[in-house]
Formats: structure tokens, sequence, C-alpha cells
């Protein structure tokens, strides 16, 4: 029996075409999970793997901290923009890293001689609720007690020492290292405390576990989270010399990578900033882009990147010239750069051009490990800007790349800009794609985003062209 449809290969490899994802269709297989079943956890970049293909764009109307936190708790990972200082970056960074944790290692600490005032200044500036009592009123002295708000919400006098009202060591519950997380979690269920501090053979103090933490894990049991249980973060830089210092700031408020932000990633100066991570901060993945072609992608994979951003003159927010003159169609653009960057072990990202769930199944089917939302996520409640209403309908800011036109014809740099339908919660939006996103994988007869990939090269996956007409009115409209 001979087989319906085209392989990959012959599709993507026809002369004078490029497809986008409206494109094509994919012909069905033989499924044999549910939905439910359905795995998607793919590779972010080579050493960070999240339980979702959804990405955040880093676009100063998409992605700051909130949008991080609830794209992360998810299952996806959020790339925080830099079109801010450093230093409110690295805020955005520390409020996603300091939701939850495993071994807490910086816990709040003061000494006996502190007092309630002192107490008082930590809970405002940081709403925590208790603070460890150590000798030295610092990590690595030994332990002395502990103070909550129950222990000082009743004392008149604010100046009165910490040390005449904490609960004294001998009547707490700690445990002694060395202790895994799990077995610290475990202790900390059976002692039924809210906090416990863990100690070395010295009585000093080197780490502290939460309830709060572990009950987080329960709520969100597809949380993207490193081996410490913190979830995970992404962070923009623009690739300069003038740059370095931002990196310096993001890897110490703890960003799992870092994500070079260039429209055109085959430059020297991209090249140079990368050689310059991985001498610098080997541990910390990079990802590199924008690319479309194998070759632009070939001098940054023999660098070093840990990922690929692939796309351009595919956002809906490029100005139609520059869409017209540079660029490439997404499909073809994600085809050929995952199969080359396959070779060397690296995941690419499908940026731009995605507008619903069927454009991410298609980034998927077609390569891309991950897939980065901008104008599906501006509208979301966590995005940036406030929201307005316009005949009838509450709309939110969404701003991006190209020229945006302003009075007396000049250009604004923050680039073209439009308004987006107000979408309610982040996390809400993300749940309902991942649901249309796994009923396409089991209809294509994968089981997660590996087989689906394995299928394309092998020529499992067979595709058609749609015809011109399914497009209506598109098909006057340039590739945007």
């Amino acid at each position: 029996m001979s087989l319906d449809g085209l392989d990959a290969e012959s599709v993507f490899n026809a002369p004078c075409f490029g497809y986008t994802y409206d494109d094509l269709i994919s012909l069905p297989g033989h499924h044999t999970q549910g939905a439910g079943e359905i795995d998607l956890a793919a590779n972010f970049s080579r050493n960070v793997v999240i339980n979702s293909p959804i990405v955040a764009a880093p676009m100063n109307s998409v992605c700051e901290g909130k949008m991080a936190l609830a794209i992360a708790l998810a299952g996806g990972i959020g790339v925080i923009h830099c079109n801010c200082s450093a230093e409110y970056q690295a805020e955005q960074v520390l409020h996603v890293k300091r939701y939850a944790n495993g071994f807490i290692m910086d816990p709040h600490t003061l000494s006996q001689s502190h007092t309630v005032e002192d107490f008082d200044r930590i809970k405002q500036k940081y709403g925590t609720n208790t603070v460890l009592i150590t000798e030295g009123g610092v990590m690595g002295s030994k332990l002395a007690g502990i103070v909550t708000s129950r222990d000082v919400e009743l004392v008149v006098d604010r100046k009165t020492k910490l040390g005449e009202i904490m609960v004294p060591k001998d009547k707490m519950k700690f445990a002694v290292e060395p202790i895994s997380l799990s077995e610290a979690m475990e202790k900390l269920r059976q002692k039924k405390v809210a906090k416990l501090p863990i100690l070395n053979e010295g009585d000093e103090l080197v780490a502290m576990v939460s309830r709060a933490d572990m009950k987080k894990g329960r709520t969100n049991p597809l949380a993207a989270q490193d081996a410490n249980k913190q979830v995970l973060v992404a962070a923009a830089v623009v690739p300069r010399k003038t740059e370095r210092e931002r990196v310096n700031m993001l890897i110490e408020a703890g960003a799992d990578v870092i994500v070079l932000n260039a429209s055109q990633g085959d430059s020297e100066a991209q090249l140079e900033f990368l050689k310059w991570m991985k001498h610098m901060h080997s541990t910390v993945d990079v990802i590199c882009g924008n690319v479309v072609t194998p070759r632009q992608a070939k001098p940054l994979l023999d660098a070093g990147a840990d990922g690929l951003r692939v796309g351009m003159g595919s956002s809906s927010l490029y100005s139609s010239k520059e869409a017209c003159v540079v660029g490439r169609p997404q499909a073809s653009a994600v085809y050929h750069v995952a199969k080359f960057a396959r070779q060397y072990g690296v995941p690419v990202i499908a940026d731009g051009g995605v507008q619903h769930s069927s454009h991410i199944s298609m980034a998927l089917t077609v390569g891309a490990s991950t897939v980065m939302c901008g104008s599906l996520l501006a509208g979301t409640t966590e995005a940036p800007g406030e929201c307005f209403w316009h005949d009838g309908q509450k709309l939110k800011l969404y701003t991006g790349l190209g020229g945006l036109q302003m009075e007396g014809n000049s250009q604004s740099p923050g680039g073209a800009a439009c308004a987006v339908v107000e979408r309610g919660p982040a996390g809400q939006l993300v749940e309902s794609l991942l649901e249309s996103v796994k009923r396409d994988v089991r209809r294509l007869g994968a089981n997660n985003v590996t087989m689906l990939h394995g299928d394309l090269h092998s020529a499992g996956l067979r595709f058609q062209v749609r015809a011109a007409a399914c497009h209506g009115n598109l098909l006057a409209s340039p590739i945007a």
C-alpha cells in the first residue's frame, strides 16, 4: 500500500518554496494512548528541561516576573525582557526564584540582641513571618531560637530584645545534616511544623525547609523546577560588551538560562558575547538567535550555543516592508535549523508566527522543542501594563518589533504596537493551549515530543500542502 502525503524531506526541500504553519497540514497516525497521557516535556536548552513547550517572549509588554512565574508554574518558562535597568531585571528574576524553594540557603536571621523593630522591618520588606535567631545573627553561626509573628504581635514595646521572646532551640524541632531534600520534607511533615531548620554537627544553621514550599509543590505538579525545587526562569540580554555586568547580576539573582536578544543572530558581536559567556559562566546555558538557516546557526553551534531561537520576518508585529525583504517562512525555518541543530544535540525554539494552539502543534511537528509566544500571552492578567476599554472591549497594549509610526513622521524605538483583547489569567490560557496540543500530538500517533521528532526524521510523519483557497483573505497578505 502506498503512503499518503509527503515526508518532511520532500516537502521542505522543494526548490523555491517556503512554508508557514498555515500552509501545511499533518496526516494522522495510529495512536495508542489517551490525550491525558501525552508528555509534552522538552528541552528548553541543552541542559534545562521544562514540562510544557510554552515560552513567554522577552518583550516589555509580555514577560516580567509575574508572567515568568505563571508560565513556570504551568510547566513552561518565561524569559524576562531587558528593556529596563539591570537592577530591575534582576529583581524580577529574584521574584520568580523566591516563590518556592527546596533547601532555603539564605533564610532571614537576626541575633538575640536585635529588637522587635528589626523583625518588623524584615516582615515589611520581604513579607516573611518567621526569623531564625542565631548567635551572630547570620547563617553559619549557632542556632539560638526562632521568632514568628505570633511571638511579636502582642508585644507593646517594639524595642524589646528578640532574645526575651524567642522560642529557644531546646523547644524547637530541627534536623541535622547529612539529609536529602525528600528526607527533610518528610521530617517536616512528621513533626507538623511550618519551618524546619537544618543544622550541622556543630549546631550551626546551614539551611531551612518550609511547609509552604511543600504545599506549593502539590498545588502545581507541572511546575518547571531546578534541582533545588525552585521554579525555572530565563532572562534576556542584548549581546554587547556594555551588558556584561547585567549578565553577572542576573546569574547572581538566580537566572537559569541567558537568552541573547537580537533579531539577527549571525553576527560577530553575538559570537564574541557567547564565547565570553562560555568562558566566564560555563555552567549557565546560553540561547542564541535569531536564525532561520543552518548557515546562520553553524557558527553559533560551533561556539557552544545551548539553544537557538528560530524566526525572522514572522512576528505578528513586524513592519510589512521588513517582513517582505528579510526572513523566511516559519515552518521551513524551524525544520531546516532544527534538523541541523539535531546533529549537535541542541534544541530550537520556534519564535514568531504563533497565534493559536494549532501553530504550537505544527511548530513541534516540524522540529521545534519549545515555542515562544508573544501576542498570545500579551493580553493575560500577568502581562505588564494596564487594561483599558475601547468600544466595549477590555484591551491591553502589545508592543513588538518593527517601526511604530508616530506624529511628525517619526518612529518610536520600541517597535510597532497594537491592542489585544484581555484574556484572563495566563495559567488558565496555557492549560487550555496544552490540552489542544496534546490532542494534536495524540492524533499524530506520538506519545511525547521526542517520539514526534523521531517520526519526523524517519519519514513516519506525512504532510500535505494546503490549497491556496483555504487561506481566504490571507492570500493577498504579505508573510508575517
